[in-house]
């Protein structure tokens, strides 16, 4: 089994989420006789945050990247993010470090022409739906991309910064966020909808949502579990 290197901390329950499925599921898949050889290279959420709300990208590909390299160098052979935000620098990085990433939105590209969808909604933070590095993957495969207006893209940002990433899950954010959904639902006819953040998990599932959902999280680590188990 190949060992997987994560970059964290962008948030901290995200990371927690990564590192326990992963585990947790190739226990269960290989009848508890192995659990994966993890590194995880966390960083300053906070330093992350400021580079990417002032649009210093030199300097947030710089500190990931650093990240990334200290995970080559210890043996990691299937490298991510563990947030979808980061992705706003992910081609900067491969190229810094030559190291090939495993990408979110690649990996929920891939499910969306699995599932056969032909539009979907995004929900992240206010960098994942304003910028293109979550759609356009999706759009080259012929998948239509709707966010919401921007009232609500600024209501879902508010309540990921302030809530989701510290841990916080509350049911009036769910009843907004279903609200959300379905007004995309009605008035752009989305199929289902991403969850672009990887602390939106935590609130909102195919169980309690409006319509399907696509679950970032669970999309990534189905991946990085396949690569990580596959032979070479």
């Amino acid at each position: 089994m190949k060992k997987i290197g994560l970059v964290g901390g962008t948030g901290p329950e995200s990371t927690l989420m990564y590192y326990k499925e992963l585990n947790s599921r190739i226990d269960s898949m290989t009848g508890s006789k192995a659990m994966p050889d993890i590194a995880i290279e966390s960083v300053n959420f906070r330093r992350a945050w400021d580079y990417v709300s002032s649009g210093n990208y030199a300097e947030l590909t710089k500190y990931i990247s650093e990240k990334v390299s200290l995970l080559k160098s210890s043996g990691s052979e299937v490298i991510a993010l563990t947030a979808g935000t980061m992705h706003i620098v992910f081609d900067e990085i491969e190229k810094e470090t030559n190291v090939s990433l495993i990408s979110i939105p690649r990996a929920v590209r891939d499910e969306a022409l699995r599932r056969n969808y032909k539009k979907v909604g995004l929900l992240g933070t206010i960098f994942t739906m304003k910028k293109n590095y979550m759609k356009k993957d999706l759009v080259g495969s012929g998948t239509e991309v709707v966010v919401p207006c921007r009232e609500d893209r600024e209501l879902v940002a508010k309540r990921i910064l302030e809530e989701l990433e510290l841990g916080i899950v509350k049911d009036t954010t769910l009843r907004e966020f279903n609200e959300i959904i379905d007004k995309m639902r009605i008035e752009s006819g989305i199929e289902a909808v991403i969850l672009g953040c990887t602390e939106l998990p935590l609130l909102l599932n195919d169980d309690n949502c409006v319509l399907p959902c696509m679950d970032s999280v669970d999309i990534h680590i189905r991946e990085l579990i396949r690569l990580a188990t596959m032979d070479d």
